[in-house]
């Protein structure tokens, strides 16, 4: 059984310094000693103010930002070179509902491959959810809100919801190929 409460409970001093650590520090030095703090130290990561990130640390790569409030979980290997936004959702598991009890499962199942790859160099801007199984591909950008169900091409460029397919990056000059609406 876990702690009891009285064991979690902080001391009026150390949660006004907590909160003004949420706060106040942002910058490339405080993101690193987070990034230490979690054991991810030494490869160039940042993690900011209230990201919680409970991924294998031999599945994370190096130069990768973490934004404020980002929670990342489960079996998710982020390649080098990737910014991930604030308040982003990448859960790599899956809860499956029994008809018998009429509810779904509080642990994740097993019944397909939960992994979630984020490929090397891509940006997931603000508020980007990630849904388990789901591949992307090497450099895309995620747009703000976008809700990623599937895999995605390499230098994709997606949005919505669910995320779709809006352009494409071209690998050798960095120019964003937009598609055009249909009428």
């Amino acid at each position: 059984m876990g702690p009891d409460l009285k064991d979690l409970i902080i001391s009026e001093e150390d949660f006004e310094r907590d909160v003004r650590l949420h706060n106040l520090a942002d910058n490339y030095q405080d993101n690193t000693k987070r990034a230490e703090a979690l054991g991810l130290g030494g490869r160039e990561i940042q993690v900011a103010p209230g990201a919680i990130i409970r991924i294998p640390k031999g599945q994370v790569g190096k130069h990768i930002f973490f934004g404020l409030y980002t929670y990342c979980n489960g079996n998710v290997t982020v390649e080098d070179e990737v910014l991930i936004g604030p308040h982003c959702t990448i859960a790599a598991g899956n809860h499956k509902f029994n008809p018998a009890t009429q509810s779904f499962s509080l642990r994740t199942e097993k019944d397909y491959d939960n992994s979630i790859v984020i490929g090397r160099g891509s940006w997931l801007a603000s508020k980007v959810t990630v849904t388990a199984g789901v591949k992307i591909g090497k450099a895309n950008m995620i747009c703000a809100g976008a809700v990623v169900t599937h895999s995605t091409e390499d230098y994709a460029i997606m949005a919505g919801v669910p995320a779709r397919q809006i352009g494409r990056i071209d690998p050798q000059t960095g120019e964003y190929i937009w598609f055009h609406k249909s009428e």
